[in-house]
């Protein structure tokens, strides 16, 4: 059976990885060797626990009540505990606001980080996307360094990753499109396991459908319930060169979440660069 398709009226751009989320920028945020990549302060840290404690109740309790969220899978990661422990790099398709946290919920209690757009930095939620674990891709390759130096760290400390392969955000958007190879050139550098996860999405029933009523009187229009679906761990092929290992991961990765999304004939093709 094919996935619910929600029609939302959305224009989506014509690339598939233009940036369909418009932001008034209100900083000028420089994102050179003095950035701090992965800031180490005490004010930053303890902000980013209290965060994530807010996150890991509140958030955890909400999701499901106001966007339907369901997480399928996640005996998937407690079968693979001892594999996973050393880090991991989780890949999802980028369809949501919160889709961040909904991976949250599926890792359950993981402070994760994930590369970001720079430009996310000048908007006014800069503060929340740092504290999230947001580390800006500079534009500068002067400045890959520091960048490269930030998540050697997190991969030392084996923490996990999350990343976003489209490269942009399509809201409700339900073909999977190209992946840039960027993501799995760093989780070759650590030679990470790689969880694919795919939202897909459901028609509102009860008790969401409340929700949905109480939509329709503000006037706003009918969310489809969101469904994350966990596969299982891919791993990088050492009996390959570096760039064909990362190519056969790209495209694994990309058939994978295509498969766990239900989608068949996803007119979109693996190779986005």
């Amino acid at each position: 059976m094919e996935p619910f398709i929600p029609n939302l009226g959305i224009v989506y751009p014509p690339n598939p990885d233009d940036h369909m989320v418009e932001f008034e920028p209100i900083y000028n945020t420089v994102v050179d060797d003095s950035y701090p990549f992965l800031e180490k302060t005490f004010r930053y840290r303890f902000m980013r626990g209290l965060m994530h404690l807010g996150i890991f109740t509140i958030v955890f309790l909400v999701s499901p009540l106001r966007y339907g969220l369901r997480i399928e899978g996640r005996n998937i990661l407690r079968s693979h505990r001892k594999l996973l422990k050393n880090g991991a790099m989780t890949v999802s398709n980028h369809i949501h606001r919160w889709d961040l946290l909904f991976v949250l919920q599926a890792v359950r209690y993981r402070l994760m980080y994930f590369p970001l757009w720079k430009e996310q930095l000048n908007g006014k939620d800069r503060d929340l996307i740092r504290l999230a674990g947001g580390i800006p891709v500079p534009s500068e390759l002067s400045t890959i360094k520091c960048f490269n130096r930030a998540f050697d760290e997190i991969h030392e400390k084996k923490k996990w990753i999350h990343v976003y392969p489209e490269s942009s955000r399509f809201d409700y958007f339900q073909p999977i499109r190209p992946f840039k190879k960027g993501v799995f050139t760093m989780g070759h550098r650590y030679n990470m396991p790689v969880i694919p996860m795919a939202f897909s999405y459901r028609k509102p029933s009860f008790p969401y459908t409340i929700m949905s009523f109480f939509r329709s009187i503000l006037g706003k229009q009918e969310l489809p319930m969101i469904i994350l679906r966990i596969g299982e761990p891919l791993f990088f092929d050492t009996n390959l060169g570096r760039r064909e290992a990362i190519q056969k991961m790209r495209k694994e990765c990309h058939e994978s979440i295509v498969r766990l999304a239900g989608i068949t004939g996803n007119p979109y093709p693996a190779e986005g660069d």
